[in-house]
This record gives C-alpha cells, structure tokens and sequence, in this order.
C-alpha cells in the first residue's frame, strides 16, 4: 500500500480566509482529474466544513483551522480540524433544528454528506472538531 500524499493547510478562523481552503481544495481536486462537478462538490464540502469551524469553534476569539488533505490513489481524503469549544456528538446534535447552536453543524453534515462519498465527524468539548471527508475519483472505463 502506498502512503497518501499529505498536504496541510492551516487558516485563521475567519471567513475571509475560508476562500482559501476552498481554492487549495479545487487546485488539488484538479490536479487528481476529478470531474467539474465533483471538484465543485469538493470545494462546497470544504467551504461548509471550515464555515462551521469558522461560526462555532472559537467563538469571539480567533483560532487555529488546519484544513488536511492525504492523496490517495483513488480517493481524496479531507480533513478539517479546529482546536475549539467542541460539542457533545449523538444523534440529536445532528438533528436538533432547535438548539441554535446546533443548527449550523446538524444541516452542514447532512449536506456535506449529499456532496461527499463518506463525511464522519468527531468533537470533544472544549477540545474541538473533526470533519473527515472522502471523495471517490470516477471509475475509468477504459
């Protein structure tokens, strides 16, 4: 097995600097020949995933995003980490429509799951989160 190719990226926790993830996303996307709607798929995954970490992570305060990224042969795997407040993970989390600090991370992984092939997500309180992404590259039929 050969080891994935590692690429790291780390950003303030701004939205000004979520652009950057997203174009270092689609650059990577890119160069693997993922398709135009994949790479646009992968580049909305990123966005949602650094946006949240961005609107609930640190709060006021301004922290660390680390935005991974391990080349596979025949995947992409994406993984954004913040060192933030972090929550308590279960089903409800997910899908509480009524806590509104919960709302934001419930929607963006049901809908980075509709772009992504496998979206997982870990958090600890007052340790942080961890959003792993994979994409699949299309199967050639050659």
């Amino acid at each position: 097995m050969v080891e994935p190719i590692k690429i790291e990226l780390s950003i303030p926790s701004l939205s000004d600097y979520v652009g950057v993830a997203r174009l270092a996303a689609s650059g990577i996307a890119n160069r693997m020949k993922f398709t135009h709607e994949d790479i646009e798929d992968i580049k909305i995954a990123v966005s949602e995933a650094c946006t949240n970490a961005v609107q609930y992570a640190y709060g006021d305060k301004i922290g660390e995003i680390k935005i991974i990224f391990l080349i596979h042969d025949d995947f992409l795997e994406i993984k954004v980490v913040d060192h933030g407040r972090g929550f308590e993970v279960n089903e409800q989390s997910e899908n509480n429509l009524s806590d509104p600090d919960k709302i934001g991370l419930g929607l963006g992984i049901v809908f980075m799951r509709s772009l992504m092939d496998k979206v997982t997500h870990t958090s600890t309180p007052d340790k942080g989160t961890e959003v792993i992404m994979i994409k699949k590259l299309p199967v050639k039929n050659d």
